[in-house]
């Protein structure tokens, strides 16, 4: 009897340690991306900052102990790309001789992502405030880009850029299909009545390249890294 009864109380316990849940939530989401591309040899860069926005869905499956666990996909559309930084060697715009205006380029890639989280959140779920980070898996799929120069139908000065790699500017994106790891971390407010408010930053780091990588290739790599401000709306379908 007695080891029954200790039995019973183990199996209780263990069944109070995951909470289920079953909700899923649909909503929007938007936000700014700045995005560069991580070239090799180096390329000088700024951020590019475009736009991105789309329909975010969010399963919440349990509570383990004080963490909420769920799952987050989104499909985004997302303008990434790069601007470059055109200096001398004395940190000085450089001028075209062709237009006498300083050199200026940036690249548009447009995509649709679509990232796939855990997402752990601690804090309030249904009337307050809530910490959550998540991380997962992204897909990108290239829709189109598009350039702005300064010096369009001109040759660059690549006499006094203390950088002179200029091949990215006449090369179209080769590789159309991105992948990599996203992460954030963020703020989540509920509300019965309202449905859940999200603020994020996240990450991302490409693991493909935009460019072919092989030995008769002129860049050894490629890869796009974004970092994203996110605004995103929700409300319950299923509770």
């Amino acid at each position: 009897m007695t080891l029954a009864a200790l039995t019973l109380v183990t199996v209780h316990a263990t069944a109070q340690i995951g909470e289920h849940r079953n909700v899923v939530s649909i909503g929007v989401n938007g936000g700014y991306a700045m995005s560069n591309v991580g070239f090799t040899p180096k390329v000088n860069q700024k951020m590019y900052g475009g736009m991105t926005g789309g329909v975010t869905f969010r399963y919440v499956c349990e509570k383990y102990f004080n963490t909420v666990c769920a799952l987050q996909a989104e499909v985004n559309y997302t303008q990434a790309g790069w601007k470059e930084d055109i200096l001398d060697l004395n940190d000085q715009p450089v001028i075209n001789p062709a237009t006498g205006v300083a050199e200026d380029y940036s690249r548009a890639i447009n995509y649709i992502q679509v990232p796939f989280m855990a997402h752990l959140g601690w804090g309030r779920e249904e009337r307050g405030m809530q910490f959550f980070v998540q991380a997962g898996p992204q897909l990108g799929l290239y829709l189109s880009e598009s350039t702005k120069s300064s010096y369009d139908g001109h040759q660059p000065n690549t006499a006094d850029r203390a950088n002179a790699t200029v091949a990215q500017e006449t090369m179209p994106v080769e590789n159309k299909l991105d992948y990599g790891i996203v992460a954030g971390a963020g703020l989540e407010y509920s509300h019965p009545k309202i449905g859940h408010i999200q603020l994020e930053a996240r990450y991302y780091y490409g693991l493909a390249n935009i460019y072919g990588d092989s030995k008769k290739d002129y860049f050894g790599k490629s890869n796009n890294g974004t970092i994203y401000v996110k605004l995103a709306y929700l409300f319950d379908l299923l509770k």
